[in-house]
């Protein structure tokens, strides 16, 4: 049956102030109410001992604090795990935590499906179906910590989740006001208190969005590049034919807050033949040369029914080489998590969007 009291995790700051002001209740309660939720995880509010006794029986009434519904978790042989993430309309979306030897990061998604049909991800094979809320998108990382049991938030900085990707499925910048709001959530120091260093968004390259975004996020940004001329990104990242390589790199050079130190990534995905020779290597060195940037080359993780090959190790080898001898960093990055489709471009769900009907209450993109 469907719980029809109101979620309290995902809440901003003030629509928390607004529900407690709503049930008469003074202010501070509010920040109560925060430092359980976000601070300590605490999801009963019989356990939310500052609270009156008799306040935690009426917000049992009528609210709940619930993370997403999990439909199906699974481990790699890597130790990576994905969940397949159920909402409470139905629609399902994958997260996925990557761990490292003492931390790891936590891929987010911010819709179900997706609009740009990128040909190298298995993401861009799914209609798009809906934008995800800010508390669905806080509520995948509030899961994740649950799976791993590290609430309250630590405050010796030591803790296996350490960083948030939105990488999952979706474009986040489409998705901007929810993927906002749901970051200052989890950056909020009384709360996740999740340092804006330890964040980055992977945009496609909406750029419109792109300057908005440093200004009032200033999270690390990830630009999924993989093509050096406009002719082949058309075709691998199709928003490339509304804002071309010569239009995102400007906003990339403008990027708030972009500098050596906070350099911007570049995503290249390796494919065999088609974007690997030493000459796109030496074009993407031209196109960075004003712009604070360092690479990450992804090996092309297969998918049922994938167009493309993943290049060689060799070709892959020689490409990253080229790029080191210009004075960039350009790791190989170690697929993680293929053996259950959880790597990066690997993520799809079954979610389809419903009917026009039933769907006009819920725009599927911004």
């Amino acid at each position: 049956m469907t719980d029809e009291r109101k979620n309290l995790a995902g809440l901003s700051r003030a629509e928390l102030a607004a529900e407690v002001a709503a049930m008469g209740e003074k202010p501070f309660r509010a920040k109560q109410l925060w430092h359980w939720i976000y601070h300590q995880g605490e999801t009963d509010f019989q356990r939310m001992t500052t609270l009156a006794t008799p306040l935690r029986a009426r917000l049992a009434e009528t609210h709940r604090v619930t993370r997403p519904g999990v439909a199906e978790v699974q481990t790699s042989e890597d130790r990576t795990r994905k969940w397949l993430v159920r909402f409470d309309d139905g629609q399902e979306a994958e997260t996925v935590y990557i761990p490292e030897d003492d931390r790891g990061a936590v891929c987010i998604s911010s819709q179900v499906g997706c609009t740009l049909t990128c040909t190298f991800c298995r993401t861009g094979t799914q209609r798009m179906v809906r934008n995800l809320s800010a508390a669905e998108i806080v509520g995948q990382f509030m899961l994740a910590r649950d799976s791993y049991g590290e609430w309250p938030t630590p405050t010796d900085g030591g803790r296996l989740i350490s960083n948030i990707v939105m990488m999952g499925m979706g474009e986040p910048l489409l998705n901007y006001e929810n993927v906002a709001e749901a970051l200052k959530i989890i950056m909020d120091n009384e709360g996740i208190a999740l340092s804006k260093r330890r964040i980055t968004l992977s945009t496609s390259g909406i750029v419109p969005m792109m300057a908005r975004c440093g200004e009032e996020l200033g999270v690390n940004l990830a630009v999924s590049l993989h093509a050096v001329t406009d002719e082949l990104r058309d075709v691998l990242v199709p928003i490339n034919r509304k804002h071309p390589i010569d239009e995102l790199m400007a906003a990339c050079r403008a990027y708030p807050g972009a500098n050596n130190a906070r350099r911007i990534t570049f995503e290249y995905v390796m494919l065999k033949d088609v974007n690997d020779s030493p000459a796109d290597a030496r074009e993407l060195i031209r196109l960075v040369r004003d712009t604070p940037a360092k690479f990450n080359l992804i090996p092309f993780n297969a998918w049922p029914g994938a167009p493309y090959e993943c290049s060689s190790g060799n070709a892959m080898r020689r490409f990253a080489d080229i790029l080191n001898d210009g004075g960039y960093s350009a790791p190989i990055r170690v697929p993680r998590g293929r053996d259950i489709l959880a790597a990066c471009g690997q993520l799809k769900s079954a979610s389809v969007r419903p009917p026009r009907s039933a769907a006009a209450a819920q725009p599927a993109s911004v």
